[in-house]
């Protein structure tokens, strides 16, 4: 069986030695060392920045009290990770990741594909990088079709949890590259579906030896974990 795709989801936060703040800088950093194929962030849209940060919510993983939405921009920089880093700009991992990885960023908050277009544009520009490194996800569907009609040079990931009465035919519309699909709700149905219609079958969130063997016997692509350097090691068993 062909080995199973690496994605540090959040950055893959869960290492063998230590464990770092989920969408760190840091924890990305070590992730690259390992040689990932893929690196997934998550952003909110907060006056004019994407911030990459994965709850909706301050307290859990970033500093501070409330709806990160409701919150300045200048209040959410002065709050910290675990490990004193500031929340990361998406300009910040852009950087970092460079052309190590490919980078897949999940839209979390509302209206944030015009300021994605923008810094990606300058980035690709300033950098003279390429589209092909970047999988814009969602499970906002609606900002999806935004990213096909403003950014149509970079692949579309369809997130959803569950599994739809008619299994994959959500990504049509949106001309998708991948399908991501949640563990607890995968059937060889789903995923046959999927490969049919010309998708990649990526698997959110997996971090368990039993569950690689498995979505691996089910022919599945990638998967998202929080335990890079474990699957890693798995693939080469």
């Amino acid at each position: 069986m062909k080995p199973l795709l690496c994605i540090a989801h959040r950055g893959g936060p869960q290492f063998a030695q230590t464990t770092l703040p989920e969408n760190s800088l840091a924890a990305i950093a070590r992730a690259l060392e390992l040689g990932v194929y893929a690196v997934e962030i998550d952003i909110f849209h907060i006056e004019g920045e994407l911030l990459v940060t994965h709850d909706r919510r301050l307290g859990r993983v970033v500093s501070g009290e409330g709806i990160i939405t409701e919150q300045t921009l200048p209040y959410l920089r002065q709050q910290k990770l675990e490990n004193g880093e500031p929340i990361p700009t998406l300009q910040q991992v852009l950087e970092l990741v460079g052309d190590k990885a490919l980078l897949n960023i999940e839209i979390k908050g509302a209206n944030s594909v015009p300021t994605l277009k923008r810094v990606l544009e300058e980035y690709v520009n300033s950098y003279q990088g390429s589209y092909e490194q970047y999988v814009v996800s969602s499970f906002d569907h609606q900002q999806l079709y935004q990213s096909m009609q403003q950014l149509p040079q970079v692949k579309r990931g369809v997130l959803i949890e569950g599994i739809p009465l008619d299994y994959a035919v959500c990504c049509e519309p949106l001309n998708a590259y991948s399908f991501n699909t949640h563990l607890s709700f995968l059937t060889p149905e789903l995923i046959q579906d999927a490969q049919k219609r010309g998708l990649k079958n990526w698997v959110y969130t997996v971090n368990h030896e039993d569950d690689w063997a498995y979505v691996q016997s089910l022919g599945v692509d990638a998967v998202f974990t929080d335990k890079p350097d474990a699957l890693l090691a798995f693939n080469k068993k």
